[in-house]
């Protein structure tokens, strides 16, 4: 595959106002992307665009329209709304093309540009790479006649679609009345619609992280910061936590205790609800390299399986396609629910989650723990743009050595992030020491050859 100049694992993301996050490159995207989904026939392209609560969004969101009003797309603002929200918006008002705009759990002073085909999912590497080649045409090539310009509008009801469409996914027989749920919406794109969603199926809702100002999303909140979700539910005395991210297309969760788990934990939650109820498909799960051996176990005892893909939720979604899964995720939080929505939903997720804490009738904390995770050591080394760690001789040495230490007690993985500089390096296995020894390690080689 041809290399990617912008895109990522998931689509573009940088620091605002610095290449590759600035208003040329968007108004380069949204000229390059029009220009593809533009195709065939008389009738007007849509696009529809939402965003989370960056103050960089202001510049971003312009600049697109800007690009795909000239090539004479017409534009529908959503203004925030989650990330699943526009993939789910995009298949439903039959748009060509949906555009998100978040850096997700990252901080205020990122920002990304996601693309959604118009059936709902995540743009392939292919089209990615075609949409590149045309973002490095001239700004003058393909623009519309000036009767042809596209027209803008924003959607004030977007919010509220959204939530009905959320609403209708969490069973009718049962109601979360008398439930107490802490929500931390990280100050993001989900500050509105998951308090109004949880409160309208009958929770008493208590609300963490719905003040954004432009500057504090994932700010000591939210699904990458999750002790406020906790102390908040010691504070309340809440029966559930749920923290959601930046574009709320992940989650969180903890006990009435404030335990908080992980992806891996909430997948492994509704795989077994939805077994013991015959509603999952594709005889198991899917999720990452990343996804703790524990779970595999877990569903592997139960007769299901753990398939296993590259980091990045639209590489398990593919793979849900292929092999007709309808659970799958990352430990990270991304849960895609393939039966409701084409992409991570944290507030879809959290809704079962729920539903199942309703349907047995017993305390978060009976239900929160599946499974004993397998020790697990992550350390994340950065390196200078331009450095390529990862084809030292002395890396490739140390990594071979650790994957014959840990022979069949455990698992290796060390790759570079596809959204920052850094190289990941996990393993994890039985025994905790060597496991931290190996990626001690071989996190020291990488450092040496970053140097």
């Amino acid at each position: 595959m041809a290399k990617r100049a912008y895109f990522g694992t998931d689509g573009i993301r940088g620091q605002a106002n610095r290449h590759p996050m600035t208003a040329e490159v968007a108004l380069r995207v949204g000229l390059a992307a029009g220009k593809m989904f533009r195709s065939g026939g008389d009738r007007r392209h849509l696009v529809v665009i939402g965003k989370d609560t960056r103050l960089s969004g202001y510049m971003i969101e312009p600049a697109l329209v800007a690009g795909f009003t000239s090539v004479g797309m017409d534009v529908r603002l959503f203004g925030p709304l989650p990330t699943p929200g526009v993939a789910m918006m995009t298949r439903s008002m039959r748009a060509d093309l949906g555009v998100m705009i978040s850096a997700s759990h990252n901080n205020y002073a990122d920002n990304g540009i996601k693309l959604f085909g118009p059936d709902g999912y995540k743009l392939s590497d292919e089209m990615e790479l075609r949409i590149e080649a045309l973002m490095d045409e001239g700004l003058q090539e393909g623009l519309a006649e000036p009767t042809e310009l596209g027209r803008v509008l924003r959607v004030d009801d977007a919010q509220a679609r959204y939530v009905e469409i959320v609403k209708a996914t969490f069973p009718r027989r049962l109601s979360l009345n008398g439930l107490r749920v802490v929500i931390d919406c990280a100050n993001g794109a989900a500050y509105r619609v998951a308090p109004t969603a949880l409160y309208e199926l009958g929770a008493e809702v208590k609300e963490v992280g719905v003040s954004p100002n432009g500057f504090n999303i994932n700010e000591d909140c939210g699904s990458t910061a999750p002790k406020a979700m906790s102390r908040a539910v010691r504070e309340y005395r809440a029966d559930i936590g749920i923290a959601l991210d930046g574009d709320a297309d992940r989650l969180v969760i903890c006990d009435e205790k404030g335990q908080v788990v992980d992806g891996d934990q909430i997948m492994a939650i509704i795989a077994a609800a939805w077994a013991e109820d015959e509603r999952l498909k594709g005889g198991g799960v899917v999720a990452t390299v990343m996804s703790n051996l524990g779970l595999e176990r877990f569903l592997g005892d139960r007769g299901m399986k753990l398939e296993r893909t590259s980091v990045g939720d639209r590489y398990v979604m593919a793979r849900m396609r292929e092999g007709g899964f309808n659970l799958g995720g990352e430990q990270s939080g991304h849960v895609i629910l393939s039966d409701f929505s084409t992409t991570g939903d944290g507030l879809i997720a959290a809704l079962q989650v729920l539903a199942v804490l309703v349907s047995a009738g017993k305390p978060m904390s009976a239900l929160a723990r599946q499974f004993e995770p397998v020790p697990q050591t992550l350390e994340n080394v950065r390196f200078s743009n331009g450095a390529k760690p990862l084809e030292a001789a002395q890396v490739k040495a140390a990594i071979a050595e650790g994957e014959a230490r840990l022979n069949s007690s455990g698992r290796l993985v060390v790759r570079a992030s596809g959204t920052e500089p850094l190289i990941r390096v996990m393993a994890e296995g039985d025994d905790p020491k060597l496991v931290a020894q190996v990626v001690r390690e071989i996190a020291s080689a990488v450092k040496q050859a970053a140097a």
